[in-house]
């Protein structure tokens, strides 16, 4: 009998596709089970692996059908140390997990390493739950919307026109009405040439601001400073989350605050300079030691979002490159949050004023809901909640 010759190749970038795949074909149950390992294919990238360590990865991943790629002279020991590429499915990595269990030269450890990325990577697209003093924040049925609400005198993005509180308020209801499922208010510009102010300065800005949106607004309320002093007057408030430009790093006593309340607590990568050894590889070097701070304090593993600071720390270049590899993020097994909103990157591309950049914003939304952000940092909330919708309505189908 004849048969159609064509073929098809798809990426599978998750198990949940890879079982929706086979069960569109008639797959059953135990089977899908036994061969989404199987249909699941990874590059983990290692840094600074010994030459010894390196050599025994090549020959186990060889022995498992894998691959694993390294600098040319590790195998006659010319040189020290390098980085590896490892080649798998996910069933050869756990098989090489259970085999580096018993080596030596911190192979030992790489093994839990190893199974715990997996996990991470896979457990990204599941629905969980961020619980918050106005009701918990659903992470992972659709994307969220983050309302910026800047009182500051110096917005890069607004030249302080809410700067007054009786105004800020005013649009906080309008940002809600309109879509949000956050509020973050911050008292500081972190714009580029920025001038830091204290703390002092900071909660002055805030307290008339916040007080009012506490009792008045009935979703999650965030507040963007990097001061201990200013989240923790923000958390007795009734705040629900701090959001920290330095990922709990500019301040000492942040992570323990935050650890105090049990609050949720977003971290974002940032850096004096542009200098990087390995770009994606430092940001998540950097986000995972505030993962460790925080829980280490006493935050919930779970009340933890990661962002990857996009405009900060990162020339033109560096945060297009951070764009494309959002996906990389899934690593960290956290929710991501993205904030792009009239960013400088986009009036560089397009050679546009802020008060112009709401079509560059919304490719940069799209592109990362598809890549599986969770909550995204707009100042236009009705054009980019249609934005999200329509994506998810892509990405999320399943």
């Amino acid at each position: 009998m004849a048969w159609q010759e064509d073929i098809e190749i798809i990426e599978i970038p998750d198990g949940t596709t890879a079982r929706r795949l086979m069960a569109d074909i008639g797959v059953e149950g135990r089977g899908i089970e036994l061969m989404t390992p199987k249909a699941l294919y990874y590059c983990l990238k290692l840094k600074d692996v010994p030459a010894r360590a390196a050599n025994i990865l090549k020959q186990e991943m060889l022995a498992r059908g894998g691959e694993a790629a390294m600098a040319a002279g590790v195998a006659g020991w010319s040189v020290e140390r390098t980085d590896v590429l490892l080649f798998a499915t996910a069933r050869q990595l756990e098989l090489l997990a259970d085999k580096l269990k018993e080596q030596y030269f911190g192979l030992n450890r790489l093994a839990i390493a190893i199974r715990e990325a997996l996990k991470a990577w896979e457990g990204r697209g599941e629905i969980r739950e961020i619980k918050c003093p106005r009701g918990p924040l659903i992470i992972g049925r659709r994307t969220l919307i983050m309302g910026i609400l800047n009182v500051t005198p110096d917005s890069f993005s607004d030249g302080g026109r809410f700067y007054d509180p009786g105004a800020a308020v005013e649009h906080a209801h309008r940002l809600v009405e309109e879509g949000a499922d956050i509020i973050d208010v911050g008292g500081e510009s972190t714009r580029p040439g920025h001038r830091p102010i204290d703390a002092e300065e900071e909660w002055r800005r805030l307290e008339p601001v916040l007080k009012r949106l506490v009792a008045e607004i009935k979703v999650p309320i965030s507040v963007d400073t990097y001061k201990a002093v200013t989240a923790r007057r923000a958390l007795d408030l009734g705040v629900d989350i701090i959001n920290d430009i330095w990922g709990c790093r500019a301040d000492a006593h942040m992570a323990s605050v935050c650890g105090r309340y049990r609050a949720p607590v977003v971290i974002m990568h940032n850096q004096e300079g542009t200098t990087y050894n390995d770009l994606m590889f430092d940001i998540l070097s950097f986000l995972r030691t505030g993962i460790r701070l925080l829980e280490d304090n006493g935050v919930p593993p779970e009340n933890i979002i990661v962002d990857p600071g996009i405009g900060f720390g990162k020339d033109l270049q560096q945060n297009l490159e951070v764009m494309g590899r959002l996906r990389e993020l899934k690593v960290l097994g956290k929710p991501v949050l993205l904030g792009t909103s009239r960013k400088s990157m986009i009036g560089k591309v397009l050679d546009l004023p802020v008060d112009q950049r709401l079509e560059g914003t919304a490719a940069t939304v799209a592109l990362g809901i598809s890549q599986g952000v969770d909550i995204v940092r707009v100042h236009d909330v009705r054009a980019m909640l249609r934005v999200a919708r329509m994506t998810d309505a892509v990405v999320r189908r399943a």
